[in-house]
């Protein structure tokens, strides 16, 4: 499930992915900046809750936020919905599984019978060129079925979902072609029989066919047209088609560069010779342009399939990684690299005492709630995933490729943490369930960064006196505090809003170390490269 906010209004429509936890606001720290004076620096958020629903609150902006026109504190999302911030509109919108389409009961009828039909387009079939044409009538019936046609072949090239496809295949043919039913069969690989897929008809009953004519399509890849099936000779042994009274009957194969993809049925039970062949010169086109579109359906459904491979990958590596691998610009030697990094660690206060009280059923969902919000919030920042540590997340700025301001941007990420744990703080007490602290520690240094492991199994990460450093300030955090060294201060630049703390000693070091509580970022402070830009090595 997939959920955007769409900006409304401009030349150009800006589109932005959410994530679990998003803020809406002027300042450039926000997940989303809104360039509006008369939007607060943080306006409001819009987060993911357990039940897999958005909600978005506002966070005591000046101007209120307002959802289709009503001002809200607080409201659960649905598609379509419009957020206006100030003078700017946005429009929610969110794609969630649909059903499948119901499957009417469809049986193939093992007529013993070899047809011998060739099938052919005789010239009497073809438009005639509009000079030839004398009656106006048939002129505006030829008009009608080709603008039909005209408009499927643009219908069919935006769908994604294939059952809905496949609906919108037989409903088009049928304002095209009158009859009494329809089916579209789409061929299994395995077994190269036909399965129906959609049915649609005028009365609800069970439908039978021919296999015979069936067979025809699959065999020689040519349409079936029978202009009354019960008197037919090619079919007068079908059973299927004499008990039903089929009148007459057209089916042609789904072909896609000579692919057979499946076919499509269409018979009336009611008039003689219902279909002409130039009935079928237009079904036959129909299908040619449905095997196109299901074709490019299922190669969308292969490379949808590849992706959420990717995306697994992706929950193990952070994606900035995972893509320098994918393009072949980053090799992960077992030797490493030394490289200046910056490495946050983040660790959850009382974890110990809280597992104490709670099931471990309950503890595990916590945990992995917590890391899909904290997760989200370090990619956001262009950090790379180290590794999970029990209830501890090590975070890395600078790894496996260079930041500009690595420094900078694990700061920002830290304030943005605290700023999302207090949201799932928030919708964790509506449950009625217990808050969950944090303190983060911070701290740039040299590092050997690479592979480590066995030839089987390896895993990026960075080791190092300064990995240590930054474990031990995360230590001294208290419940909401981020400690950072001064090494991490001075190389964030003047921005940085902080207090010192009492100089710790840290082992291995003669000297205590200076550190300090980070208490916020000015306004002046540069926005981070949302997109990670990477210094040149």
């Amino acid at each position: 499930m997939a959920a955007k906010l769409i900006l409304l209004g401009g030349d150009h429509p800006v589109e932005h992915v959410l994530s679990s936890f998003n803020t809406l606001g002027r300042h450039p720290d926000n997940s989303i900046q809104v360039l509006d004076r008369i939007v607060s620096k943080e306006h409001s958020r819009i987060t993911l809750g357990p039940d897999g629903r958005y909600v978005v609150r506002d966070v005591g902006s000046l101007n209120g936020t307002f959802v289709n026109g009503e001002k809200v504190s607080e409201r659960v999302l649905k598609s379509g919905d419009q957020i206006s911030l100030g003078n700017t509109t946005y429009r929610f919108t969110e794609d969630r599984p649909q059903d499948k389409l119901p499957i009417r009961k469809v049986t193939m009828t093992p007529d013993q019978v070899q047809s011998q039909v060739q099938s052919t387009l005789a010239a009497s079939s073809t438009f005639l060129p509009e000079k030839d044409i004398k009656d106006i009538t048939v002129l505006r019936a030829d008009y009608e079925k080709l603008r039909v046609a005209h408009e499927l072949s643009q219908k069919l090239s935006i769908d994604a979902d294939l059952d809905t496809l496949l609906q919108k295949i037989v409903d088009e043919a049928f304002l095209l072609i009158r009859a009494d039913r329809a089916v579209i069969l789409l061929l299994d690989a395995e077994t190269e029989d036909f399965v129906p897929r959609y049915v649609r008809q005028k009365r609800d009953e069970e439908i039978k066919l021919s296999k015979s004519i069936l067979d025809e399509v699959r065999t020689k890849k040519r349409a079936v047209l029978s202009s009354d099936a019960m008197v037919d000779e090619r079919f007068k042994a079908a059973k299927s088609i004499i008990m039903q009274g089929i009148r007459s009957t057209m089916c042609v194969p789904l072909l896609y560069n000579d692919k057979l993809l499946g076919a499509m049925h269409m018979d009336s039970m009611l008039a003689t010779g219902a279909f002409t062949e130039k009935d079928l010169l237009l079904f036959s086109g129909i299908a040619t342009q449905a095997a196109v579109a299901i074709e490019n359906n299922m190669l969308a459904q292969k490379i949808e399939h590849e992706a959420t491979a990717r995306a697994q990958f992706q929950r193990l590596l952070s994606p900035n990684l995972v893509e320098q691998i994918v393009s072949g610009q980053l090799t992960l030697n077992q030797g490493g690299a030394r490289r200046d990094v910056t490495m946050l660690f983040a660790d959850i206060r009382g974890f110990t005492a809280m597992s104490e009280r709670h099931a471990p059923e309950e503890m595990v969902v916590t945990l992995n709630e917590y890391f899909e919000v904290m997760v989200d919030v370090l990619f956001r920042h262009g950090g790379t995933l180290d590794k999970y540590v029990g209830d501890e997340i090590i975070g890395l700025f600078g790894a496996p490729v260079d930041l500009v301001d690595a420094p900078l941007r694990s700061i920002r990420c830290a304030l943005d943490m605290m700023r999302a744990l207090e949201e799932f703080n928030r919708l964790r007490v509506d449950q009625g369930r217990e808050k969950v602290s944090i303190g983060i520690g911070v701290n740039t240094g040299s590092v050997i960064a690479g592979a480590i492991g066995s030839s089987r199994t390896l895993q990026y990460t960075v080791i190092g006196d300064a990995v240590n450093i930054a474990a031990r300030l995360c230590s001294l955090a208290k419940p909401g505090e981020i400690i950072i060294s001064e090494t991490t201060l001075e190389l964030a630049g003047p921005h940085i809003l902080s207090e010192p703390r009492k100089p710790v000693q840290v082992k291995g070091k003669r000297e205590a170390l200076q550190i300090y509580s980070v208490q916020g970022i000015r306004d002046t402070a540069p926005p981070s490269n949302r997109s990670g830009s990477l210094m040149s090595t």
